[in-house]
């Protein structure tokens, strides 16, 4: 067996797994990409929630015995 076709089969399969990583990073890069728009977007949801809550507008509890029963 010649060393240069272990050599060259060897770099071609480094090429090969090399090209499956880049795709695998792309993939992965848009699922980062998708999530962080999604958490921007609720963000912005939170944000704007919170506008429409007047401050203190909730209920607050000193003890939890206080606290309505949920079928109310």
């Amino acid at each position: 067996m010649d060393p240069n076709d272990t050599t060259d089969q060897r770099l071609t399969d480094l090429e090969i797994k090399a090209s499956y990583q880049e795709d695998l990073l792309d993939q992965l890069n848009q699922v980062v990409v998708r999530q962080q728009q999604e958490i921007d977007l609720l963000m912005r949801e939170v944000r704007q929630l919170r506008q429409q809550v007047p401050e203190g507008a909730g209920q607050t509890f000193s003890r939890a015995s206080e606290e309505l029963p949920p079928h109310y």
